[in-house]
């Protein structure tokens, strides 16, 4: 991050110092957690549906904190702001990425993947120099201007992840971080109880593109062209419109698609004057869209066809619990896909398992269990929706499918409508289902775990392969 004292914080957000802060003061970090608020940190004071981070001031600079950003005055050092200070925050990150008039800012969002395509973009863009990209799902109002403020002179490109529960949110995103690229990847049904319906979440996510300056000053919005919503925003935007996708109409393209024993997708990446083989390290189909979405963006930065095939092929996977695989000591492969889930990248993760588990030239085929918890935020559709998803599991002859909680029920009652070979258990919580697939897998099983975050089933995968929570 760059130098900041008080006295420039109090500047960029037009605040004023109270409680003996003092505009020499020097702030080094940023906190929001008074448990964890280090030496040097300037302590947001977040107003939660639950917590009032004011209360908690004392604590952060006891901890270390030089300060407090906050809406009213406290008995410690503190920023105070007439209106909010997570809005305060915004203020300030925006005024830190207007000081690097070298910076790339690119705006990833989307209703899934945009994470796992944020942590591919670091690894590629980096060709450039210093990339700053937000640690896990750093993509709301307080995440995004966080990462934002860790830029400093010599960073060449900020990865924004933008995340939205309502309309107008991406909006505001982008007047903390405005994108120079804006990147669509896909209107799915995640949050559809919150928006109403996916036309609506199309309309959110379209902000982005409406936010990237005209092509004239090297504005690009780079869209899906096999998701029909996304590909309709290209007359939002004042940006060149780059598409990406398996369509014939994208201008980078995959062709001569493959998958190695592991589940491992490979592909020729096709764009004006390139043809690169590119080999993922990241494991199920759906990464080759996210792959598309990040090798547009790093052609159009300069970086040469030839290293962002060879950048995509070395990649992994960098947060946790998003398709995160791994095998016991007993040879049961955990995937550990539960920080997240919807619809759309449910069936996603059930073909990555499929193949995984296919028998190949040099093995038998493997064991395959799904163990699916509750899609959350899905409003009227929620029980259709997790039906269907039990269904996918069992058309697509999953072995076992574990439906764990009872807003996943409509997964095992999908699963048994269908018939066939599919096992289907029913588990009350997790440890319940910690129970019955420790009771049964087998070396060489292999056991996809997915739901939404706050089903916990992330417990279940920790205890597979014995990680302590």
């Amino acid at each position: 991050m760059i130098a900041l004292t008080l006295g420039d914080v109090a500047a960029a957000v037009g605040g004023r110092l109270v409680g003996g802060a003092e505009p020499a003061t020097r702030v080094t970090g940023f906190s929001t957690d008074s448990r964890s608020a280090h030496d040097g940190d300037l302590f947001v004071a977040v107003v939660g549906e639950h917590h009032d981070a004011h209360d908690f001031a004392g604590q952060a600079v006891a901890g270390g904190a030089v300060a407090a950003l906050a809406s009213r005055a406290l008995d410690v050092p503190s920023v105070v702001v007439d209106d909010d200070a997570v809005l305060a925050l915004g203020r300030l990150a925006r005024w830190v990425v207007g000081r690097m008039p070298d910076l790339v800012v690119v705006g990833i969002t989307g209703s899934s993947g945009k994470t796992s395509t944020k942590d591919l973009m670091a690894q590629v863009v980096v060709e450039l120099g210093p990339v700053v990209a937000p640690q896990g799902s750093f993509n709301t109002e307080v995440g995004l201007p966080l990462t934002a403020l860790q830029v400093d002179e010599s960073t060449r490109v900020l990865v924004s992840e933008m995340g939205a529960r309502g309309l107008g949110h991406i909006a505001y995103l982008c007047t903390v971080t405005p994108p120079r690229i804006g990147v669509v990847l896909n209107v799915g049904s995640a949050h559809v109880g919150e928006f109403g319906s996916r036309e609506n979440i199309a309309v959110t996510k379209g902000e982005l593109v409406e936010a990237v300056p005209p092509a004239a000053d090297g504005g690009v919005a780079v869209l899906n062209a096999d998701d029909d919503l996304v590909a309709a925003m290209a007359p939002r935007t004042r940006g060149r419109v780059v598409l990406y996708g398996r369509s014939a109409a994208a201008q980078v393209r995959a062709v001569d698609e493959t998958m190695d024993d592991e589940g491992r997708p490979g592909f020729t990446l096709v764009a004006p004057g390139v043809r690169e083989p590119v080999s993922l390290r990241l494991f199920g189909a759906h990464q080759v869209s996210n792959a598309l979405a990040v090798a547009a963006v790093a052609l159009e930065l300069g970086i040469p066809g030839d290293i962002v095939a060879r950048r995509l092929s070395g990649a992994t996977a960098e947060s946790r619990w998003r398709m995160e695989v791994s095998t016991t000591a007993s040879g049961v492969t955990v995937v550990n896909d539960a920080y997240n889930a919807n619809p759309e990248s449910v069936v996603a993760a059930l073909d990555a398992l499929v193949a995984m588990s296919a028998a190949t030239a040099t093995r038998p085929a493997r064991r395959s269990w799904a163990v699916l918890g509750e899609m959350r935020e899905l409003g009227a559709g929620a029980e259709a929706a997790h039906e269907a998803v039990g269904r996918a599991a069992a058309e697509r002859g999953v072995d076992r499918v574990v439906a764990v909680g009872e807003g996943a029920s409509g997964v095992a009652r999908g699963a048994k409508g269908v018939g066939g070979a599919t096992v289907v258990m029913v588990a009350a919580d997790v440890p319940r289902a910690v129970e019955i697939v420790a009771g049964d897998v087998a070396p060489g099983d292999v056991v996809l775990v997915k739901a939404s975050r706050a089903a916990g089933l992330e417990r279940l995968a920790l205890a597979l392969t014995e990680v302590p929570a």
